[in-house]
């Protein structure tokens, strides 16, 4: 409990910053069309040159990267297995189940690198890109196929491969990984340049978590909990299990966990949206774990550390 004090020290400014950008969204400042767009600036720019600075310049073989990518896959399956396991349980329709899937399987990144980055620093950040350059394809594809067997909407293997080999975070991962494999890392001053830009990501896509808060789409309270207890409690424990197990290392272990334990993403809505889910259950997930986790990261990062 000694640490107790450096975690909320550490995790007060990122929900402030959580709280800021709802309480902006509240007041409609700057206006309800600038969240969209600094959510999509983010993403596309922003978060990709965070993501090319730290792989590009890291060490990689300093870590366990082949323990990280099994105990990433087997998580991912088992929490699969049971999200199916529990859907007689849970009553719902397809497009329903699609919501409640992506709320336990996805994760949001901008809070996860804050935290990382904050907690473990630059040695963490690295750690944290290895974790997200496996974690974001798999979790794609399996949210894809899901939608496409659940859902209202349908999805193509085309459209599923277009979404994988444009995604920008994806492009970032493989392109920073290349860069530092290839010993080319950062020249012409580019480190600079993504550094600035870099800087500039965690802030802006806090405070877009925020604005995506709907507290006006908390219906169905007992599903929304259980989704959350599966995301928020059962992810991060079988997580702790698999690292137990393979031992892949303190760091590793520490990032792994904590990756666990965050809320799902705001691309669960826009893929639930376009791919015919259920959009408003989808919102009131992302509003419920956003919140609970809150209270629940202090906790697992005791735990972690």
């Amino acid at each position: 409990m000694s640490n107790l004090p450096l975690i909320f020290g550490t995790l007060g400014p990122i929900f402030a910053m959580i709280l800021l950008g709802s309480g902006l969204r509240w007041l409609q400042f700057p206006g309800d069309g600038f969240w969209p767009a600094a959510e999509r600036f983010t993403y596309f720019i922003l978060f990709p040159a965070l993501l090319v600075r730290q792989l590009a310049i890291a060490r990689l073989t300093d870590y366990a990267v082949g323990p990280v990518a099994v105990i990433i896959v087997v998580l991912l399956l088992g929490m699969t297995a049971i999200v199916y396991a529990l859907r007689p349980w849970l009553k719902v329709d397809g497009p329903a189940f699609t919501s409640i899937y992506q709320g336990v399987i996805r994760f949001n990144t901008y809070v996860g690198l804050s935290v990382v980055l904050a907690m473990f620093h630059a040695e963490g950040g690295t750690v944290a890109a290895l974790v997200m350059a496996i974690m974001i394809p798999l979790i794609n594809v399996l949210c894809v196929l899901v939608l496409s067997v659940h859902a209202d909407g349908g999805a193509s293997i085309v459209g599923v491969m277009r979404s994988l080999i444009t995604n920008p975070l994806i492009l970032a991962c493989l392109a920073g990984i290349g860069l530092n494999v290839t010993g080319i890392g950062l020249p012409w001053g580019s480190a600079v340049v993504l550094d600035i830009l870099a800087r500039a990501a965690l802030p802006l896509g806090l405070l877009a978590v925020g604005a995506g808060l709907r507290l006006d789409a908390l219906a169905r309270p007992g599903l929304l909990l259980a989704t959350s207890a599966l995301k928020l409690l059962v992810m991060p424990g079988l997580a702790g299990v698999l690292c137990w197990l393979v031992n892949p290392g303190q760091l590793e272990t520490a990032v792994l966990v904590t990756f666990a334990a965050l809320p799902s993403a705001s691309a669960a809505y826009i893929l639930a949206r376009q791919l015919g889910g259920d959009g408003p259950l989808m919102a009131a997930i992302l509003t419920v774990e956003t919140a609970l986790a809150l209270a629940m990261l202090p906790i697992i990062l005791v735990w972690v550390i």
